[in-house]
């Protein structure tokens, strides 16, 4: 961390998922208290999930200060970051990249009361049994069923790698403003609240068919039909050979991150953050001269510098209570990181990486709960070196990949025609179907504008102005994405104006609520083809990120059906 002295941390060897002690909610409909993801819920949302249920999940990941009771004001917006009061963004992000400026100490103060909020009621349910933990450790068969839909995975603690090691692969750009957010809350509950959703190539593997064979055969601990028509089903896998043998299996391969991207980027700030205030409350002493210091024989091993692929891996495409805190919100240090600290982790996080890296060193199969696959002895292991993930096998139970449409408030439907025609081809539509229609059909690249009624397609870009508005240091697959032509050239050179979380919003899926939020806000939506599922795996392989935004992988795991809290995992 940034002028924090962190120290070093412990990595993975290989692609770990740990078991963990789940804690459920001990109610007779559990349907009624999960949620969607945090980022794909709308206050008018949070108002209905909350009328469901009185206990429900959104209670915890999308917490509301005790004064904040107001009624939703945009049902269309997805919320993408924390409210406007959130807290402040580092010097370093860009003015038009940094909406998270407090205005006041109390300002700030009612920030804080929504992640105080959270974890008061987390402790709450949990002592008064709202809220139950499962009394062994655990890998949880997580099975999603319905109309054209199946999909199984597993939920468990996974081991947090660096980028570099090339064993959890991002692909899409982040921004801080959602980091800072969610590190917030996780730092606040001690908890992981919803799992990140994580795909490799499992190849049909031990792992993949012990899950099929406990979904097929064994009474499930769960089952809930959500109001989206899909079947939710758990299973918990205690066994130790049956364990061992899933990891032995996942050991070697690599994993994409589907969804997510934040809360990833969240787990590697908090655990820094972890390891520094522990390494200050307890530092080591030096060696003694007679001693050699920890040296190439360690196998805990520090972010890795170098810059080739990691060899053996299979690629998508190509002490257990040491450190715990005493309760669910327990565990700050009296020198906990400041919310600038908090700014400049989650800048220098979303900072993108464009160079494949790996570490060195010998692998460590197993995955036991006293850290031991994280190449343990060295730093001292603890739950914030793991973070809560569903795990698919892509072979077996291939994703849904849907776009991700953009909103830009204020940008008149026919000034942003009238503009785009100085670089692009420009096609006009009486009606919304007709474009879509013919979006469908065009070449990439392609948008539809709409919003007011008439749309109109845009195709055919300039070369000349295309070729110089792309980043040469990019690759030709990385620069022929439909949003990263959105992002580098029509945005900025057409529009004159910069990518970020205010200026673009974000609707995923629904072209017609797109329309809906343009024409509310006096703007433009910009309606998009969803990338192609091989491009996403490929830019991924070669070290790349997508924008941010690009990608909406489906079915995303439902939040509430298991949480992690630190003090019990």
């Amino acid at each position: 961390m940034p002028g924090m002295g962190t120290p070093e941390l412990p990595l993975p060897d290989g692609l770990v998922l740990r078991p963990f002690r789940g804690v459920r909610f001990a109610v007779e409909d559990p349907a009624k208290v999960t949620s969607p993801p945090y980022d794909l819920i709308s206050d008018a949302d949070v108002d209905a999930l909350l009328g469901s249920h009185p206990n429900n999940v959104v209670r915890l990941i999308l917490p509301r200060s005790p004064r904040d009771d107001s009624p939703a004001q945009d049902p269309t917006a997805r919320r993408q970051t924390p409210p406007q009061h959130a807290l402040s963004a580092p010097a370093t992000t860009p003015p038009a990249a940094s909406p998270h400026r407090v205005a006041s100490p109390s300002a700030e103060a009612a920030v804080a009361s929504r992640y105080t909020e959270a974890r008061d009621t987390l402790r709450a349910w949990l002592d008064s049994g709202v809220l139950v933990p499962d009394e062994a450790p655990a890998l949880y068969v997580y099975e999603q069923s319905g109309p054209g839909v199946l999909q199984r995975g597993l939920i468990g603690d996974v081991g947090l790698a660096d980028p570099g090691q090339r064993i959890i692969l991002p692909h899409e750009d982040v921004v801080p403003g959602p980091i800072i957010d969610r590190l917030a809350l996780m730092s606040t509950t001690q908890a992981n609240l919803e799992p990140i959703f994580l795909l490799y190539d499992g190849d049909h593997g031990t792992a993949t068919r012990l899950v099929g064979e406990v979904a097929s055969t064994r009474p499930p601990l769960v089952s809930a039909h959500t109001e989206d028509g899909l079947t939710h089903r758990l299973w918990a896998i205690t066994d130790t050979s049956e364990i061992e043998a899933i990891n032995a299996d996942l050991h070697h391969r690599q994993a994409l991150i589907a969804d997510g991207h934040h809360r990833y980027a969240t787990y590697r700030v908090l655990q820094r953050q972890e390891h520094a205030t522990r390494h200050r409350a307890h530092p080591e002493p030096p060696p003694h001269p007679e001693e050699p210091s920890a040296g190439p024989t360690s196998t805990a091993r520090q972010a890795p510098s170098s810059r080739t692929a990691t060899p053996g891996r299979r690629p998508l495409a190509e002490g257990p209570d040491a450190g715990r805190s005493a309760g669910p919100g327990a565990g700050f240090a009296p020198e906990h990181p400041t919310p600038e600290h908090a700014a400049a982790e989650a800048a220098e996080a979303a900072r993108p990486a464009r160079e494949p890296a790996t570490a060195e060193g010998t692998a460590n199969e197993g995955a036991g709960r006293d850290g031991s696959a994280l190449g343990h002895p060295g730093p001292v292991v603890g739950p914030w070196d793991f973070g809560l993930a569903l795990l698919v096998d892509s072979t077996a139970y291939p994703p849904n990949l849907q776009a991700i449409h953009r909103v830009i408030p204020g940008l008149p439907l026919s000034e942003a025609a009238a503009k785009a025609k100085g670089a692009w081809r420009v096609r006009d539509f009486d009606d919304l179907a007709q474009g879509l229609a013919a979006l469908e059909e065009a070449p990439e690249p392609a948008f539809l504008l709409a919003g007011g009624g008439s749309s109109h397609l845009l195709t055919d870009p300039d070369p000349m102005q295309l070729a110089h508005a792309m980043p040469p240091d990019r690759s030709e697959r990385w620069n022929s994405l439909n949003t990263s032509v959105l992002t580098e050239f029509v945005l900025p050179k057409v529009w004159g104006m910069h990518d970020d979380e205010q200026t673009v919003r974000i609707v995923h899926h629904d072209t017609d609520a797109a329309v809906r939020l343009a024409t509310r806000t006096g703007g433009t939506a910009v309606l998009i083809k969803p990338l192609a599922i091989d491009d996403v795996l490929a830019v991924a392989a070669g070290g790349e990120r997508v924008p941010r935004k690009s990608t909406s992988f489906g079915p995303k795991p439902r939040t509430g059906l298991v949480l992690r809290t630190f003090a019990i995992d």
